[in-house]
């Protein structure tokens, strides 16, 4: 992994703690948490305080994470909202602990000045041993404050400030002036600035797990469904909805149609769909030309081209699907036929870009097409982590190049082409009615009807 860390895909974007002062305060949080405290005098945290080195110290990756449920998590500074999350086991954890932040930040930004904030992201559930019990997590609740009891103290100092304004005599009550001030030495001036985090509610809808190999639970959809990572007879059994595994394309392909859940890279013809196809096509190149123990050269698009010609009908279908679309698109070619039981298929999707989940779509939709490392950098790193180190060294190295090269030097840029520009996100109700064919072919371009109903 020393070629991503060295060009920033990997622990990028975490926070540095050598502070003494910061060390103290992370200690205490850590002792209150996890009663353990570090010994070590450097580390980084990711965005709820996890430190990879700590992890290792502890040899205990989930030293914040018990059970990989309830995640706990501890605030030194507001900037962690840009930190990633290390070894997530929900795909929301990481943006409800960012819109935390993001709500509460002027009153993080005073408690922090002092102390570290601890707290957890809560659900009505401590134990996923049974797969029944990841439906009765609805809601996450956190509740956070600082190791000397800033928050509470800041709630209670509020307290008696209303009582001392509205009751009657109060005034003249010493003992409630004494203790007003003995809280106010503690939590400053909480009228001018409040620091009461209050109870936040955050809504766990549709998501994704990594408990039992991979779940992705799709509950508040039309028609609901959950998809299992690999082999579902695994399962022994699961309540509530129907499942499939992400070896049943056509069920899937189904499932994503009737919700309409995504739509086409290229449905119409052009240069800019076809561009990030032809990329497609060089990803799935490289790992048929490395799996074949072919060298790659200098790695450049016209060496792969030569790869490519070398390979003749060696190359894989899903290369041959994607090279006739770029044919329709660019050159007017025939118009190819891609359903559900082609290769090529999920490469050529898409989330809706107004879709509210359209990170968890795009997540599912990487791990359908695996060979496009691209997207499975962006979106689903727990299994891109996981491929690359299977993956031959040539192919590592092209992969960790591009990335650097090509991704790293405009993020925002290279998402809004894949993914389409992020548009306020509103669940629009299904309507039924009839289309023509000209207007089906505008919507969905050349793929066709989606092959078997599962």
């Amino acid at each position: 992994m020393k070629r991503l860390i060295q060009r920033g895909l990997m622990f990028g974007n975490l926070i540095r703690v050598d502070s003494p002062a910061l060390i103290e305060r992370y200690n205490r949080a850590l002792k209150g948490l996890a009663g353990k405290q570090t010994k070590l005098k450097e580390f980084h945290i990711d965005v709820s305080g996890f430190s990879p080195e700590i992890g290792e110290e502890f040899k205990d990756p989930l030293y914040l994470n018990p059970n990989g449920c309830n995640r706990q998590f501890i605030i030194l500074t507001v900037d962690q909202k840009k930190a990633p999350l290390l070894g997530a086991m929900f795909s929301t954890s990481r943006g409800i602990l960012r819109q935390f932040i993001a709500d509460n930040e002027a009153k993080l930004f005073a408690l922090t000045a002092h102390d570290a904030v601890a707290g957890e992201l809560m659900n009505s559930v401590y134990d996923i041993s049974d797969p029944a019990r990841l439906f009765d997590i609805r809601k996450i609740v956190i509740e956070a404050d600082t190791t000397q009891s800033h928050v509470k103290n800041a709630r209670e100092l509020a307290e008696k400030i209303d009582h001392f304004q509205t009751a009657p005599n109060a005034w003249y009550d010493d003992d409630l002036i004494a203790q007003m001030i003995d809280l106010a030495r503690e939590t400053g001036d909480v009228t001018k600035v409040p620091v009461d985090l209050g109870v936040q509610e955050y809504e766990q809808g549709n998501f994704w797990t990594a408990h039992f190999g991979g779940l992705y639970i799709f509950r508040d959809v039309e028609s609901p469904c959950v998809v299992v990572s690999g082999d579902k007879d695994r399962m022994e059994r699961f309540p509530r909805l129907p499942f499939i595994d992400t070896t049943e394309p056509n069920r899937i392909a189904s499932f994503l149609r009737k919700n309409d859940l995504v739509e086409p890279l290229v449905s119409s013809r052009g240069e800019v769909g076809a561009r990030i196809l032809r990329q497609k096509m060089e990803f799935i190149l490289v790992d048929a030309a490395t799996s074949a123990g072919m060298e790659l050269g200098d790695m450049s698009s016209r060496t792969l081209r030569h790869v490519a010609q070398r390979m003749g009908r060696d190359l894989p279908q899903a290369f041959h699907g994607l090279a006739a679309l770029v044919r329709w698109a660019e050159a007017g070619g025939q118009w190819p036929r891609i359903d559900s039981r082609h290769p090529a298929y999920f490469y050529t999707l898409r989330a809706r870009p107004d879709h509210p989940d359209r990170d968890l779509i795009n997540r599912l939709l990487s791990e359908l097409a695996p060979m496009d490392f691209r997207q499975l950098f962006i979106c689903h790193k727990e299994l891109f982590y996981a491929s690359y180190a299977t993956w031959p060294d040539e192919k590592r190295e092209f992969v960790a190049e591009f990335l650097h090269r090509d991704y790293m030097a405009n993020k925002a840029g290279a998402r809004d082409k894949l993914f389409g520009g992020r548009k306020e996100s509103l669940k629009v109700p299904r309507t039924s009615r009839k289309r023509t064919r000209e207007q089906v072919i505008e919507m969905v371009g050349p793929w066709g009807a989606v092959k078997g109903r599962g």
